[in-house]
């Protein structure tokens, strides 16, 4: 076991190299504006221990943005989404500077050497992703795997995992029809093996082959996993219990979610009254049809409510299929306006209106049609496990999933989110929806089949 526990070692001490000749790069590069600033603006007449302070604060904010958005994750994450990450860390942690800056100085400090500021960290932040990166790939060459199967072909996971070529080589898949030693002999070959939707019983009986012979396991976990995984350690006897409360939130969550709700919510409307307006007024100008879309949603308990959306369809567009349904990929419902205001999520920002009211929460399950709860939930009934919570604007199946992502992975997604919740949690992925605006593939609509 000391060799694959060693090499791990090794990829997390690349990691925390690479972060902290970035850290340190970025703030340094700070220092030298805020010096340059103070000198040429005698308002801030600090000692070295104040230059000091604020020097520190930057690093610290730094250093918990770019931990928020991943982007020391090297090798674990694309070069371009490490790029993605730590440039919007680094945005908000200079306007965030900014603010503070000019707030000590009392007044409106000059803007152009904090975008000179941004264009040189934007310079280093590329040249160290690309570095960072090339000499990960030198050093830990992807892993070479064997997918085990049974019933459920693996040919759709197989598929995903072979875009991320450089982390991972599926040299081969099994069925587990071929017999468990002969099962056992092939993972014996690689450097680990994807068990992939396993009866219980072989299932475990693998991850524990896979434990005594030092072999990595990726296991696709039932939702039953997902609900012991949440679970509660009880240790008030000496036999390990973990207690699954399998009732949604706290009240005390329920409050102070409640209340991030109402600030984001006001502040979001504020912040989005100039692009809500602009868009307003192209769906108007385009067909002068209705500039609003409502439709009814599933939320909390099952209850159903009134979504509001900007119209990016043609007027009645689902009149001619007789039903409502989801967006296919090119869909030719799509208006001009409406694949502009699409691809920057511009139509979801009257749902935060539905937020005010209390029908959905910033961060939950998106709501769903009737229709395709009906559909889902005949062919998966644990479907509605996930109305344990109020529905949301953005949630984990956004951030982590695509928007043609398949209902039962959405399912475990939206899972994973209510059995781990916390504030926390919520306001990381507050942040992270950010990110996700600038990813194409998350706006993307279901292939028609």
């Amino acid at each position: 076991m000391k060799k694959n526990h060693s090499n791990d070692e090794y990829i997390k001490m690349t990691r925390f190299l690479a972060s902290v000749v970035i850290l340190i790069a970025l703030t340094a590069v700070f220092a030298l504006i805020w010096f340059q600033i103070n000198a040429e603006i005698e308002v801030m007449p600090f000692a070295k221990k104040g230059h000091y302070l604020i020097i520190a604060l930057y690093f610290a904010l730094q250093y918990i943005f770019s931990r928020t958005y991943g982007a020391f994750r090297i090798g674990y994450y694309k070069a371009w989404d490490i790029i993605l990450s730590q440039t919007l860390a680094t945005m908000i942690v200079d306007v965030l500077m900014y603010a503070i800056m000019s707030l000590i100085a009392r007044k409106l400090l000059p803007i152009l050497p904090m975008i000179n500021l941004f264009v040189l960290q934007l310079g280093i932040t590329i040249i160290w992703t690309m570095s960072a990166t090339l000499v990960y790939k030198r050093i830990y060459p992807p892993r070479r795997l064997v997918v085990v199967y049974h019933d459920r072909s693996a040919a759709d996971l197989v598929r995903k995992m072979s875009v991320r070529d450089d982390k991972y080589h599926i040299c081969e898949a099994i069925d587990l029809d071929r017999g468990f030693k002969e099962v056992c002999k092939c993972i014996l070959a690689y450097d680990g093996a994807v068990i992939y939707d396993l009866p219980s019983s072989e299932r475990n009986d693998l991850l524990k082959f896979c434990y005594v012979n030092d072999k990595r396991a990726y296991v696709t976990p039932k939702i039953s996993d997902i609900f012991i995984r949440g679970g509660e350690n009880i240790h008030l006897f000496d036999t390990p219990l973990l207690l699954c409360r399998n009732s949604g939130l706290t009240f005390e969550e329920r409050f102070f979610k409640r209340l991030i709700d109402v600030v984001v919510s006001i502040v979001g409307l504020i912040f989005a009254a100039l692009p809500m307006l602009i868009t307003a007024i192209a769906i108007k100008a385009y067909d002068g049809g209705p500039v609003f879309f409502r439709q009814e949603r599933v939320t909390k308990d099952g209850k159903v409510f009134k979504i509001i959306k900007f119209r990016s369809m043609k007027v009645d567009a689902d009149e001619e299929r007789g039903e409502a349904y989801s967006a296919m990929k090119d869909d030719d419902r799509i208006t001009p306006v409406g694949k502009v205001i699409r691809s920057f999520r511009l139509d979801e920002f009257p749902q935060f209106l539905n937020v005010l009211k209390g029908d959905m929460s910033v961060v939950g399950p998106r709501p769903e049609m009737l229709e395709n709860v009906r559909d889902y939930t005949e062919e998966l009934p644990e479907f509605n496990f996930r109305h344990k919570v109020k529905a949301g604007l953005t949630g984990y199946a956004q951030i982590f999933g695509k928007y043609n992502t398949t209902a039962y992975d959405k399912l475990k997604l939206d899972l994973y989110y209510i059995e781990n919740y916390s504030i926390r949690v919520d306001i990381r992925l507050i942040l992270m929806t950010i990110k996700v605006l600038f990813m194409r593939e998350s706006t993307e609509g279901f292939d028609e089949t």
